[in-house]
């Protein structure tokens, strides 16, 4: 039988922690004990070598770092629409400064037959630039507006573009393949807008319109035309 440590002379203070300890008189009733200490003595080494291996902490960052690249590129590159925010309306191009009060430039315009008509010699008159939209409706709204004695002149850019007037209502088709008007105006064509221009008997410019909206936009100066 083992005989407690309190029993046995020479063995050194034992921390009071460890409670009785029991010395056996046969080595042997230890032999499961000390399997079990060798077992986890082989199974230490391997998981500190693991723990201190010297890949392990690069290979950790560079992960990290790849990772967040990939996140930040979906980020800038992922395409998002945001449907509950309303889109803004382009604004339309605004007119050079000045252009109202000057004289309508000298212009030949051409007919469906490809024969020059002076563009002098339409005014009064309120002209529709047609060669970035026919636009019949805004065409046909404004041939109903215009007073006797107004002409009301379409302009495209090849070749006229022919437009169906209410009745009683005159409009001239007309063609500038050289683009003068634009020119003068320095204003592009939009796609879906036309322009008007209203110019008095006298061969003045009284507005520029970038682009027709509404009879609105020119009813008023349409009218004083016929003065």
């Amino acid at each position: 039988m083992g005989k407690p440590d309190a029993d046995g002379p020479g063995l050194p203070d034992l921390p009071p922690e460890w409670g009785r300890v029991v010395v056996p008189d046969d080595a042997s009733a230890l032999a499961t004990e000390a399997e079990q200490i060798r077992h986890e003595l082989r199974r230490t080494p391997r998981r500190a070598a693991a723990a201190r291996s010297p890949y392990a902490l690069p290979l950790l960052v560079l992960i990290v770092a790849v990772l967040t690249t990939l996140a930040g590129l979906a980020a800038v590159t992922w395409p998002r629409t945001d449907r509950s925010t309303p889109q803004p309306t382009p604004a339309p191009h605004a007119p050079p400064a000045g252009l109202a009060g000057r004289p309508l430039p000298a212009l030949d315009l051409v007919d469906a037959g490809q024969s020059p008509v002076p563009l002098r010699a339409l005014v009064p008159a309120m002209i529709i630039l047609v060669d970035g939209c026919p636009c019949p409706q805004e065409v046909a709204t404004a041939a109903a507006l215009a007073p006797p004695g107004v002409t009301v002149v379409t302009v495209a850019d090849a070749r006229p573009v022919r437009a169906t007037p209410p009745a009683g209502a005159t409009v001239r088709p007309l063609a500038d393949p050289a683009g003068g008007l634009r020119a003068f105006l320095h204003l592009p064509a939009r796609p879906g807008a036309a322009t008007a221009l209203l110019v008095d008997r006298s061969g003045v410019l009284v507005r520029v319109v970038p682009e027709i909206r509404s009879a609105e936009d020119y009813r008023a100066d349409l009218t004083r035309l016929a003065a």
